[in-house]
Parts: C-alpha cells; structure tokens; sequence
C-alpha cells in the first residue's frame, strides 16, 4: 500500500456512519497484588486482594473500542443490556468513547449484562497473570419483546448506514442479539443501500448466514466447508474463493501466524504474512480488531488486498499489548504498515 492510498482510506475515517451489530459485554479486570495475599480466619482459603478495578467494552464492545481507536465519525451499536451495575458501567463506558451514537443500544430488565470479570495477577516487572474468568451469561432465549426492539433498530438504519459490522459472541443460539428472527435482516443492508459491506463474525460458525461477508478462522472455515485444517495457504485460496462466489461477497480468514487471506466474488484471492513478532503477546482481542478494521476500510472504498493489510497491521499492534483487549489507532496502523 502506497501512502497516498493510506492516507485516502484513513481520512475517509471521520465521515463514516457505522453500525454494530450483536453482543456487547462488560469486560471487568480486577488487578491482584499477590503481596497482599491473606489467609481467610473463616475459611482457611486464600484471600486475592483487589487493588484496582478497571472495566471497559468487550465483545462486540472490543469491535466498537477499535472503531473509535481509528476516529470514526459516527458509530450506532445496536444491542442490550440489563438493568444491573455492571449495564450501568458498560454504557457509561460506552457513552464515553468518540463517536459513540446509543439511541439503539436498549436497556432491558429481561436480561443480564453480558460480564467477563477478569482477574490478574499483577507482578512488579512482569506481565499480567490472568487467572480463570468469572462469565455472567443469558441462559434462555432472547425474549420476544426484546428482539422485536433490535427489529426495529436494524430497520430503521438500513438506509443510513456506510458500513456494518456484527458480533455473535454468544455460546447459545437465540439467547443473544443475532437470533434466527435477527439474522435475515442482516442481509437488508446492502440490498437497501448497494455496496454497504456488512461484515459478519459469529463464535458459532457461519452456517445459515444470509450472505453477506464472512470473517472467520480457519477452523471455523474447516467446520463449514470440511477443508482440512492443515491445508495449504493454496488449498485454503481455493475453498475460500468458491465460498466467496456462492455468497457474492467478499470472505476474510484468519490464519492466526500464517495472516489473513481474503477472496472477492469476481475470483480474486489475497494472502498478506503476519509481521514479526515484536515481543511478548496476547491474542485476545486480535479478530475483533481485524473486524474493525475491515469494516472501515472496505466502507472506505479500500480494495480487498487494502482491506487484509490494514486489518494484519492492527492485528499485529493490538496482540503486542498485554493484559487488556487492545485497540490498534491510525498512527500505530500508519507506523507498522508504512514505517
């Protein structure tokens, strides 16, 4: 990618209207110091003591923390939460971020907030030590009131949208914000408004999604198409360019060390290598930030070799931070990509 081309995409940036589609959650670090280990008198267990709590977006929410990282204009989540603490410091997390538009972000007393708390071991010098996550989840299906709400939001923002990212993040079908009612609408946006790219990431797989464009990894690829998961950068070009023609759009994967490979209907394939490890690194949080950033990019008018390229340097940024789910800015894209 040529500067100039950087610079045309990026600054392009600022006057996107985005939505995001799906499953935002709380994420919750509790810092440990274990040199304020204790013993309890009434248990005899050992006592973790909290020095410092710190939460923010995670989830769909990471996709939104990347999206303001690169400044864009206007971004409307649609989703839920629930009337509990941890709703109230999700959307006064959210509410603080750029861009950030909430008319379609509902609160609702028929379901919990979405938590990941995450507790970590903070050693003077060291990287975090993350211990076993705490989930709070919604076990029964999304009632019917709530997803006649998100309906409604999805509806009203096919017309006005630039671009489209979604997140199914949840373990269960139909207890999060895709359910089987919300998916066909998914496939509204570029019908309503041609070339508005909807870019669709779901814990569960692919299978059954209206078409619109896929971002998966590779074992998700696997389980879809029953492409072996040792294959070739070759083989995986191939299953990848024949799933992107059935779909009619464009299908990314992830390849975690191997990069990113994307294929257009029209038969083009691209591959772009990781870049170098730079140091230690932690994962959580790359394939939300490679959503992000091919969201943007592709609604920004960037080709599809454009889109891998600046979504791998993000990638690459947001695995070097450690004990956060990291964001990747325009600046640190521009220094890797283009140094």
């Amino acid at each position: 990618m040529t500067p100039a081309r950087f610079t045309a995409i990026t600054d392009r940036y600022a006057s996107l209207r985005l939505a995001l589609v799906g499953d935002f959650c709380l994420d919750r670090y509790l810092e440990i110091d274990p040199a304020r280990a204790e013993t309890s008198i009434e248990t005899g267990l050992p006592v973790h003591n909290v020095v410092r709590v710190r939460s923010q977006p995670g989830a769909a929410g990471t996709i939104l923390n990347n999206l303001c990282a690169l400044r864009v204009g206007t971004i409307l989540p649609v989703g839920f939460y629930g009337v509990d603490g941890e709703g109230f410091e999700l959307r006064h997390a959210m509410a603080a971020l750029p861009g950030v538009d909430l008319e379609h972000f509902r609160q609702t007393p028929l379901r919990r907030t979405f938590t990941y708390c995450k507790p970590l071991f903070i050693h003077p010098g060291k990287p975090p030590q993350e211990l076993s996550r705490l989930d709070s989840k919604n076990w029964e299906p999304t009632p019917a009131v709530v997803e006649g709400k998100i309906m409604r939001s999805i509806e009203e923002l096919w017309l006005k949208m630039d671009g489209v990212a979604v997140m199914d993040q949840v373990d269960l079908p139909d207890t999060g914000v895709v359910t089987s009612r919300i998916l066909p609408l998914l496939g509204g946006f570029p019908q309503g408004n041609p070339g508005t790219p909807v870019v669709a990431d779901c814990r569960r797989g692919l299978r059954g999604w209206p078409p619109v464009t896929f971002k998966m990894n590779l074992a998700e690829l696997s389980a879809l198409t029953s492409l072996a998961q040792n294959a070739s950068v070759t083989q995986i070009g191939e299953t990848t360019r024949a799933l992107a023609k059935q779909t009619g759009r464009e299908v990314f994967i992830t390849l975690s060390e191997r990069g990113i490979l994307g294929a257009a209907p029209n038969g083009e394939v691209e591959h772009v290598p990781c870049h170098p490890l730079r140091g230690e690194i932690d994962i959580v949080g790359a394939g939300d930030a490679v959503t992000a950033n091919l969201t943007a990019a592709l609604a920004a008018g960037a080709t599809l070799r454009e889109a891998i390229e600046l979504a791998n340097a993000a990638a690459s940024v947001v695995i070097h931070q450690l004990g956060t789910t990291g964001t990747a800015s325009v600046p640190q894209i521009r220094e890797l990509l283009l140094p």
